[in-house]
Protein backbone atom coordinates (compact mmCIF):
# COMPACT_ATOMS: atom_id res chain seq x y z
CA UNK A 1 0.00 0.00 0.00
CA UNK A 2 1.36 3.39 -1.02
CA UNK A 3 0.79 6.22 1.48
CA UNK A 4 1.87 9.80 0.86
CA UNK A 5 3.31 10.96 4.20
CA UNK A 6 4.99 13.98 2.59
CA UNK A 7 1.95 16.19 1.90
CA UNK A 8 1.29 17.26 5.50
CA UNK A 9 4.69 17.29 7.18
CA UNK A 10 4.88 13.54 7.59
CA UNK A 11 1.35 12.99 8.94
CA UNK A 12 -1.79 11.52 7.42
CA UNK A 13 -5.31 11.61 8.88
CA UNK A 14 -6.62 8.21 10.00
CA UNK A 15 -10.39 7.82 10.13
CA UNK A 16 -11.34 5.05 12.55
CA UNK A 17 -14.53 3.13 11.74
CA UNK A 18 -16.20 0.22 13.54
CA UNK A 19 -15.95 -2.71 11.12
CA UNK A 20 -19.22 -4.19 12.39
CA UNK A 21 -21.51 -1.17 12.63
CA UNK A 22 -19.94 1.18 10.08
CA UNK A 23 -20.01 4.01 12.66
CA UNK A 24 -17.10 6.48 12.53
CA UNK A 25 -15.43 6.35 15.95
CA UNK A 26 -12.71 8.99 15.83
CA UNK A 27 -10.06 10.76 13.80
CA UNK A 28 -6.35 10.64 14.59
CA UNK A 29 -3.04 11.20 12.80
CA UNK A 30 -0.28 8.80 11.88
CA UNK A 31 3.28 9.21 10.79
CA UNK A 32 5.09 6.38 9.06
CA UNK A 33 6.28 4.87 12.36
CA UNK A 34 2.75 4.86 13.85
CA UNK A 35 1.38 3.28 10.69
CA UNK A 36 4.02 0.52 10.66
CA UNK A 37 3.43 -0.20 14.37
CA UNK A 38 -0.33 -0.39 13.71
CA UNK A 39 0.16 -2.85 10.85
CA UNK A 40 2.60 -4.99 12.83
CA UNK A 41 0.63 -5.15 16.09
CA UNK A 42 -2.92 -5.04 14.63
CA UNK A 43 -3.76 -2.33 17.18
CA UNK A 44 -4.19 1.31 16.23
CA UNK A 45 -1.27 3.57 17.16
CA UNK A 46 -1.37 7.31 16.46
CA UNK A 47 1.16 10.12 16.48
CA UNK A 48 0.15 12.69 19.11
CA UNK A 49 0.62 16.18 17.68
CA UNK A 50 0.41 17.79 21.14
CA UNK A 51 2.88 15.42 22.85
CA UNK A 52 4.96 14.78 19.74
CA UNK A 53 5.16 11.04 20.31
CA UNK A 54 3.45 7.75 19.45
CA UNK A 55 0.49 6.55 21.52
CA UNK A 56 -1.46 3.33 21.16
CA UNK A 57 -5.18 3.89 21.62
CA UNK A 58 -6.25 1.97 24.73
CA UNK A 59 -2.83 1.77 26.39
CA UNK A 60 -4.30 3.51 29.48
CA UNK A 61 -7.98 2.52 29.35
CA UNK A 62 -7.58 -0.97 27.89
CA UNK A 63 -10.03 -0.03 25.13
CA UNK A 64 -7.77 -1.03 22.26
CA UNK A 65 -8.80 -0.75 18.61
CA UNK A 66 -8.12 -4.10 16.90
CA UNK A 67 -7.46 -3.60 13.20
CA UNK A 68 -9.51 -5.53 10.65
CA UNK A 69 -8.70 -3.59 7.49
CA UNK A 70 -6.73 -0.53 6.35
CA UNK A 71 -7.44 1.26 3.08
CA UNK A 72 -6.33 4.57 1.58
CA UNK A 73 -8.33 7.20 -0.24
CA UNK A 74 -7.89 8.00 -3.94
CA UNK A 75 -5.04 10.47 -3.24
CA UNK A 76 -3.24 8.04 -0.93
CA UNK A 77 -2.99 10.67 1.80
CA UNK A 78 -5.83 9.62 4.13
CA UNK A 79 -6.40 6.27 5.83
CA UNK A 80 -9.65 4.51 6.64
CA UNK A 81 -9.02 1.96 9.38
CA UNK A 82 -11.78 -0.53 10.15
CA UNK A 83 -11.55 -1.83 13.69
CA UNK A 84 -13.23 -3.74 16.48
CA UNK A 85 -13.19 -1.50 19.58
CA UNK A 86 -12.70 -3.14 22.98
CA UNK A 87 -14.93 -0.53 24.66
CA UNK A 88 -15.86 3.16 24.50
CA UNK A 89 -13.50 5.08 22.23
CA UNK A 90 -13.70 8.63 23.55
CA UNK A 91 -11.80 9.73 26.67
CA UNK A 92 -15.16 11.05 27.96
CA UNK A 93 -16.51 7.49 28.06
CA UNK A 94 -18.71 7.95 24.98
CA UNK A 95 -18.85 5.28 22.29
CA UNK A 96 -17.37 7.70 19.75
CA UNK A 97 -15.51 11.00 19.78
CA UNK A 98 -18.56 12.46 18.01
CA UNK A 99 -20.81 11.47 20.93
CA UNK A 100 -22.78 8.98 18.83
CA UNK A 101 -24.03 5.64 20.07
CA UNK A 102 -22.15 2.84 18.33
CA UNK A 103 -24.99 0.44 17.72
CA UNK A 104 -24.51 -2.40 15.22
CA UNK A 105 -26.64 -2.09 12.10
CA UNK A 106 -29.17 -4.94 12.00
CA UNK A 107 -29.15 -5.02 8.20
CA UNK A 108 -25.36 -5.28 8.19
CA UNK A 109 -25.62 -8.30 10.49
CA UNK A 110 -28.07 -9.95 8.09
CA UNK A 111 -25.64 -9.30 5.23
CA UNK A 112 -22.77 -10.83 7.19
CA UNK A 113 -24.96 -13.84 8.01
CA UNK A 114 -25.81 -14.16 4.32
CA UNK A 115 -22.09 -14.06 3.48
CA UNK A 116 -21.44 -16.86 5.98
CA UNK A 117 -24.28 -18.94 4.50
CA UNK A 118 -22.88 -18.39 1.00
CA UNK A 119 -19.46 -19.60 2.24
CA UNK A 120 -21.09 -22.71 3.70
CA UNK A 121 -22.72 -23.40 0.33
CA UNK A 122 -19.37 -23.11 -1.48
CA UNK A 123 -17.21 -24.98 1.03
CA UNK A 124 -19.69 -27.44 2.60
CA UNK A 125 -17.70 -27.87 5.84
CA UNK A 126 -18.40 -31.04 7.80
CA UNK A 127 -20.42 -30.88 11.04
CA UNK A 128 -22.23 -27.72 9.88
CA UNK A 129 -26.02 -27.60 10.14
CA UNK A 130 -26.10 -25.26 7.13
CA UNK A 131 -24.07 -27.75 5.10
CA UNK A 132 -26.56 -30.47 6.02
CA UNK A 133 -29.42 -28.31 4.78
CA UNK A 134 -27.69 -27.63 1.46
CA UNK A 135 -26.96 -31.33 1.00
CA UNK A 136 -30.61 -32.22 1.68
CA UNK A 137 -31.69 -29.79 -1.05
CA UNK A 138 -34.35 -27.20 -1.73
CA UNK A 139 -37.37 -29.40 -0.80
CA UNK A 140 -35.99 -29.99 2.72
CA UNK A 141 -34.96 -26.34 3.18
CA UNK A 142 -38.42 -25.26 1.99
CA UNK A 143 -39.99 -27.63 4.51
CA UNK A 144 -37.91 -26.08 7.31
CA UNK A 145 -39.02 -22.57 6.26
CA UNK A 146 -42.64 -23.74 6.45
CA UNK A 147 -42.14 -25.33 9.88
CA UNK A 148 -40.46 -22.21 11.27
CA UNK A 149 -43.22 -20.00 9.82
CA UNK A 150 -45.88 -22.08 11.56
CA UNK A 151 -43.95 -22.00 14.86
CA UNK A 152 -43.60 -18.21 14.54
CA UNK A 153 -47.37 -17.86 14.03
CA UNK A 154 -48.11 -20.09 17.05
CA UNK A 155 -45.94 -17.94 19.33
CA UNK A 156 -47.56 -14.78 17.93
CA UNK A 157 -51.01 -16.19 18.72
CA UNK A 158 -49.83 -16.89 22.28
CA UNK A 159 -48.48 -13.30 22.44
CA UNK A 160 -45.21 -14.71 23.81
CA UNK A 161 -42.73 -12.03 22.72
CA UNK A 162 -39.54 -13.90 23.67
CA UNK A 163 -40.52 -17.12 21.91
CA UNK A 164 -41.81 -15.08 18.95
CA UNK A 165 -38.38 -13.44 18.61
CA UNK A 166 -36.63 -16.82 18.78
CA UNK A 167 -38.91 -18.42 16.18
CA UNK A 168 -38.69 -15.34 13.94
CA UNK A 169 -34.88 -15.58 14.07
CA UNK A 170 -35.10 -19.27 13.07
CA UNK A 171 -37.45 -18.34 10.22
CA UNK A 172 -35.16 -15.58 8.93
CA UNK A 173 -32.11 -17.85 9.05
CA UNK A 174 -33.84 -20.65 7.12
CA UNK A 175 -35.27 -18.16 4.62
CA UNK A 176 -31.73 -16.85 3.95
CA UNK A 177 -30.52 -20.44 3.44
CA UNK A 178 -33.38 -21.07 0.99
CA UNK A 179 -32.65 -17.84 -0.89
CA UNK A 180 -28.97 -18.78 -1.12
CA UNK A 181 -29.89 -22.26 -2.41
CA UNK A 182 -31.91 -20.52 -5.14
CA UNK A 183 -29.07 -18.03 -5.87
CA UNK A 184 -31.23 -15.12 -4.72
CA UNK A 185 -29.53 -12.44 -2.60
CA UNK A 186 -30.80 -10.47 0.36
CA UNK A 187 -30.32 -7.23 -1.61
CA UNK A 188 -32.46 -8.56 -4.46
CA UNK A 189 -35.27 -9.29 -2.00
CA UNK A 190 -34.93 -5.80 -0.51
CA UNK A 191 -34.98 -4.29 -4.03
CA UNK A 192 -38.28 -6.08 -4.67
CA UNK A 193 -39.70 -4.58 -1.47
CA UNK A 194 -38.38 -1.15 -2.45
CA UNK A 195 -40.10 -1.28 -5.85
CA UNK A 196 -43.43 -1.91 -4.12
CA UNK A 197 -43.12 1.30 -2.12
Amino acid sequence: MMIDFDKSEGLVPAIIQDSRSGVVLMLGYMNREAYEKTVKEKRVTFFSRSRQKLWTKGETSGNFLTVKEIITDCDEDTLLIKVVPAGPVCHTGADTCFDEINKPDSLEFLRSLETLIQERKRELPEKSYTTRLFREGIPKISQKVGEEAVETIIEAMKEDQERFKEESADLMYHLLVLATALDVTFDEIVDTLRKRH
